[in-house]
């Protein structure tokens, strides 16, 4: 009689603040952030709602909301329990799908999708940015100004959480302040800018919370 074949060992956990081996390197691809959901390596993941997002939400008028590269989407399913209407997408199937299962009654509100190429189906009022234009690699950030610009409808608001400095190397890559007001100042006009006080350790002191007005 043959004995079960015993299931596959786990995968050796790194030592205490280590990141895993990644065989991907590239942050444009969807397999760059699936093998890092893979292997539990997600340090931009709060598990919740940063304190910012939610006294905005709270003081803004309930109107449809997208959030891009929405990771796990802890702030979609804050919003879609509160009756709003929220889409959350990523490219990243590992994303999508540990989303999905967080979301569970609410799963149908996270779609596998490009940004660039997204078309959401309704007109979105808010654009909620939390750890995304920090992803994306800098090459990329004309694009994504171009795209928020025809997203968001005159008086729209692209507001979240920006990640400021140098960063020689990353996800996550910081901007700076006056790059950032080049890169939105032509079609935004900056509405609220105030500081962070519940930063991961991965953002800590170099956070703002920004809202960006489309003229």
């Amino acid at each position: 009689m043959n004995k079960p074949s015993s299931p596959p060992p786990a995968p050796s956990s790194p030592p205490a603040g280590e990141a895993p081996a990644f065989s991907t390197r590239d942050p444009n691809t969807a397999q760059f952030w699936d093998e890092r959901f893979r292997q539990g390596f997600t340090p931009w993941d709060q598990a919740g709602v940063p304190a910012a997002f939610a006294a905005f939400a709270g003081r803004l008028a309930r109107q449809p909301v997208l959030i891009p590269g929405c990771g796990s989407a802890y702030e979609a399913a804050w919003l879609a329990q509160a009756g709003w209407t929220v889409r959350a997408i990523d490219f990243a199937a590992d994303a999508v799908a540990a989303a999905r299962k967080q979301l569970g009654p609410h799963a149908a509100v996270v779609e596998q999708a490009d940004f660039f190429t997204y078309q959401p189906p309704f007109a979105p009022g808010w654009v909620y940015e939390r750890a995304f234009l920090c992803a994306l690699p800098p090459a990329r950030r004309a694009d994504y100004a171009r795209r928020m610009a025809q997203l968001l409808a005159p008086g729209g608001v692209l507001a979240g959480l920006f990640f400021f400095g140098e960063s020689r190397k990353g996800p996550p890559f910081g901007i700076a302040r006056t790059e950032l007001e080049a890169l939105l100042g032509d079609a935004f006009e900056l509405i609220e800018d105030e500081p962070v006080t519940d930063s991961l350790p991965v953002f800590a002191g170099r956070e703002r919370w920004m809202g960006w007005r489309r003229r």
